[in-house]
C-alpha cells in the first residue's frame, strides 16, 4: 500500500484550501501548518521512498561494477586498489556522512540520494566481488576468454549470474537500510525543507502537536514502518521461493 501511495498519489490531485493548524478539517485533519494531511500523504511518498530506491540503484551500478572487476582481474593490485579505499569507507558512521552532506549541499534531494548511495557503495562492492569469486575463476570463464568472448558477455552473461541470489537476499535489507537513512535525515531536520510534503519531514515537523491532531504524525509514520516492514518480508518470500524451485535437468 505506501509504495502504491508514493507512485500513484501525486497522481491524484486534491485541491484543498489551507485551514487551521491541528483542525479536524478534512479526512485526517490538518498539519501544523494548516495543510491537509492526506494530501500531503499522496505527494510525500515520491520523495521518502523516491529517494531511497535511487540511492540503492547507484549504490548497485557503482559497486557492482567495482566488484565484478575486482573478483575477475587477473591483476592482484587492481583488486587492491579498486577495493582497499572502500575499506577506509565502511568504518565511517552512515548517519554521520549523510548529515555533512546534505547541510553542505543545502539539502536538495540529488544530494542526500548520492549520500545514501555513497555510504552504501563499499557493502555492495563488498557482497558483489564475494559472490562473483568463484564463478570468476571458474573453468568456463576461461574457455569464454579463449573464444575471445567480449567483457560484457563474459561479466553479465555468466559471473553476474552467480551474483544474482547474494544480491536478491541482500536487496530487501539494502532498502529498508536506505528508507531508515532517507527518513532519519529529514527527520533530523537536516534533509529536505520543513515545509516539504515528504513522510519524515511531516513526523518531525508536527510531532510537537501530536496530541492536537494524531493522524499528522502517525499518517505518516504509519506508513513509513509498513513500507520497510512489508518490503522486507516480500524480498524474503521471493528468495525463498527462488530456492525451492526445482533446477531443471540439463
Amino acid at each position: 500500500m505506501p509504495l502504491v501511495i508514493a507512485l500513484a498519489g501525486p497522481l491524484i490531485s486534491l485541491d484543498v484550501k489551507p485551514g487551521l493548524p491541528y483542525s479536524a478539517d478534512g479526512v485526517l485533519g490538518t498539519d501544523g501548518l494548516g495543510r491537509d494531511v492526506l494530501g500531503l500523504l499522496l505527494v510525500g511518498g515520491r520523495t521518502a521512498l523516491g529517494m531511497a530506491f535511487g540511492a540503492v540503484l547507484i549504490a548497485y551500478v557503482v559497486g557492482g561494477l567495482i566488484g565484478l572487476v575486482a573478483a575477475s582481474t587477473r591483476h592482484r593490485w587492481l583488486d587492491e586498489v579498486l577495493i582497499r579505499p572502500l575499506d577506509v569507507l565502511l568504518p565511517l558512521p552512515s548517519l554521520l556522512v549523510i548529515s555533512v552532506v546534505a547541510v553542505g549541499w543545502q539539502a536538495s534531494a540529488p544530494a542526500i540520494t548520492l549520500a545514501v548511495a555513497m555510504v552504501n557503495v563499499p557493502t555492495v562492492a563488498r557482497l558483489v566481488r564475494a559472490a562473483a569469486l568463484d564463478a570468476a575463476s571458474s573453468p568456463v570463464v576461461e574457455a569464454l576468454r579463449m573464444q575471445r568472448e567480449s567483457w560484457t558477455t563474459i561479466q553479465l552473461g555468466y559471473i553476474g549470474r552467480a551474483v544474482v541470489g547474494p544480491v536478491a537476499a541482500d536487496i530487501g535489507t539494502r532498502i529498508t537500510l536506505a528508507v531508515f537513512l532517507v527518513a532519519s535525515v529529514n527527520f533530523l531536520g537536516l534533509g529536505l525543507s520543513p515545509t516539504a510534503s515528504d513522510w519524515a519531514v511531516s513526523v518531525s515537523r508536527n510531532r510537537e502537536g501530536l496530541l492536537l491532531q494524531p493522524w499528522s504524525v502517525l499518517a505518516p509514520a504509519l506508513l513509513l514502518v509498513s513500507f520497510t516492514l512489508g518490503f522486507n518480508l516480500l524480498a524474503d518470500r521471493l528468495v525463498h521461493q527462488s530456492h525451492r524451485q526445482p533446477v531443471s535437468p540439463t
